[in-house]
């Protein structure tokens, strides 16, 4: 099978897996439910994270990752909110990964956001399906763009072999698609 049928297989998959991200769950204490609507229209960053921004770090997210990678986590940083971005690790057992979402005033300072981290990256493989414009960068990282926001999936710190049968970049797209999956409109 090629490699560009393999991704035209796991974005499929992990789409079906990302589908549940906003079904109800038994037992989700977590503060920040997926459950919940998020706002159809574009916000602007406020002097907190937004809802869509702290799922990344949530209890049911969480399960939807370890859902589509076939790995759980063995722990999950505590959140930071730093300079409008909202940022936790997956620490999984040989190595971590890190999620990120700044969010951004307007249309034009996010597009000159994600313009700035695809200079600054490099792509390795375009991401046409997922919110108004993805890539993978040539480290492995997914990079995307949903409103006012940039979700990035930093995969540096983990070694090639640390999710069984899914090459870095491939964890990356993995995760982007399943946060995206939760995010209103995605």
């Amino acid at each position: 099978m090629s490699i560009g049928r393999v991704r035209v297989a796991l974005t499929s998959a992990v789409v079906l897996l990302a589908g549940a991200c906003g079904s109800p769950k038994a037992g989700n204490t977590d503060a920040t439910p997926l459950t919940k609507p998020l706002s159809a229209h574009p916000e602007p960053a406020g002097p907190k994270p937004s809802e869509s921004a702290r799922m990344v770090c949530a209890t049911e997210a969480r399960k939807e990752i370890a859902d589509a990678l076939g790995v759980r986590e063995s722990k999950v940083t505590q959140p930071t909110w730093i300079d409008h971005v909202y940022t936790c690790t997956y620490v999984y057992r040989q190595g971590s990964v890190t999620l990120s979402v700044k969010e951004l005033t307007d249309l034009t300072t996010t597009e000159q956001y994600f313009d700035a981290l695809h200079t600054k990256l490099g792509e390795s493989l375009p991401l046409f399906d997922l919110g108004q414009g993805g890539f993978i960068a040539t480290g492995g990282d997914a990079v995307v763009r949903k409103d006012y926001k940039v979700l990035r999936v930093d995969v540096h710190a983990l070694p090639n072999d640390a999710i069984p049968s899914l090459a870095k970049d491939d964890v990356a797209q993995s995760i982007a698609t399943t946060i995206l999956g939760c995010w209103t409109g995605a």
